[in-house]
């Protein structure tokens, strides 16, 4: 076990682990830490407690000590000095006609350093403007683009329901929202009445997700065929967080649906509700090796020509993709005792005849192995002529 608080540098922010180096602090106290940016100071969010190791991030720092009263003065002439810088930074801006807009500025507890949050659509090229502010200042600047999302969260404000956004009030950190959940939860999907002042969906459309997702799990859609207690029939309207179900039961369709609770209901192919589906994979979906193969699928006679020509000639028999040798009628011998081709057609061995080269001509050619007899093709006479 490991003993640590918790410190935080904004009112609504990320919580950090520290050492408390043997001393004990309670929430709202001011501590000093070191941090990536330097010295700064914090407020306690929560104080002593033991956790496992496995559950803090390593290395596990300790506070400097706990605020005095200089500090907690520098603290506040540091809060004068940003409301000044905040004018200059802005008059800057206007004199460079970029196209950004100032969201807020920070001194950095030490004084070394200066860092500005703005917005703006695209990339900003600023380096005019820090080297013009550097000189005002005298002292380290740094220009940070942030979201619409981080400015509501800056800046504060009212939402549509009356109350401060969610975020300046205590969401230390933005969840992803989907335009699914809104229609899980049957609300509308007009922009304006989902969507929060900084433009993007509702943080609190995630709040009750899960448990919307849970009820849907068990409760039958719209058009889903249901056996009740009173007979078979159509489920017409579902109230998810209730768990009531209107039925229009098949021995009465022209009267009123019946309501019904979810958990006297039963799917018409008998799995109970609550049990979800057996998934299985879509037929006639490609893989990727599949529609590789496709693209590239060169015929088997190129491969065979290929290893006879690194190997030895191709074996007299035909190719798995050539078309079957038909049977054909006996022929007379001729003079040298062969029987006759006919219709220019010959084996691997005999060049085939007629000046036609046989049905090979073409791997002989590439083959091109020299007295081999017949394997320049249908130039030179076959032995038969």
């Amino acid at each position: 076990m490991v003993e640590i608080i918790g410190v935080r540098f904004k009112n609504v922010g990320k919580t950090y682990s520290f050492s408390p180096g043997g001393e004990r602090f309670r929430k709202g106290d001011l501590v000093i830490v070191e941090t990536a940016r330097g010295l700064e100071c914090g407020e306690v969010s929560f104080g002593n407690c033991e956790v496992e190791e496995t559950e803090i991030v390593q290395p596990l720092k300790c506070i400097v000590r706990a605020a005095t009263a200089d500090d907690r003065k520098r603290v506040e002439d540091n809060a004068a000095k940003e409301a000044k810088a905040f004018g200059v930074f802005e008059e800057k801006i206007a004199a460079s006609r970029l196209d950004m807009k100032l969201v807020g500025v920070e001194y950095a507890f030490d004084g070394s350093k200066i860092i500005a949050y703005f917005t703006a659509d695209g990339r900003v090229d600023f380096r005019e403007l820090v080297k013009e502010l550097a000189s005002v200042f005298h002292t380290r600047i740094e220009l940070r683009q942030i979201g619409v999302r981080d400015e509501a969260k800056m800046l504060g404000g009212l939402g549509i329901c009356g109350r401060p956004f969610c975020c300046a009030q205590f969401l230390p950190d933005f969840q992803p929202v989907s335009i699914k959940m809104a229609k899980e939860q049957g609300l509308s999907l007009n922009p304006t009445k989902i969507s929060g002042s900084c433009g993007r969906l509702m943080c609190c459309l995630k709040y009750e997700q899960n448990t919307y997702s849970a009820f849907s799990r068990v409760t039958p859609k719209n058009g889903a065929q249901v056996v009740t207690p009173e007979g078979q029939g159509t489920v017409t309207d579902a109230n998810v967080l209730t768990g009531t179900v209107k039925v229009r039961l098949q021995k009465s369709p022209d009267s009123p649906p019946v309501t019904f609770s979810r958990d006297e209901l039963t799917l018409l192919s008998g799995q109970p509700l609550g049990e979800p589906k057996e998934e299985t994979e879509p037929e006639g979906e490609p893989v990727l090796v599949s529609a590789v193969a496709d693209e590239f699928d060169f015929p088997e006679i190129e491969i065979a020509e290929s290893a006879a020509w690194v190997d030895t000639p191709a074996p007299a028999e035909p190719q798995a993709d050539e078309p079957e040798s038909t049977e054909e009628e006996p022929t007379e011998p001729d003079e040298s005792g062969r029987p006759a081709p006919q219709n220019g057609s010959g084996n691997a061995h005999n060049g085939g005849g007629n000046g036609q080269g046989g049905g090979n001509h073409h791997r002989r050619r590439r083959r091109g192995r020299p007295g081999h007899r017949g394997g320049h093709g249908g130039g030179k006479k076959s032995d038969g002529e």
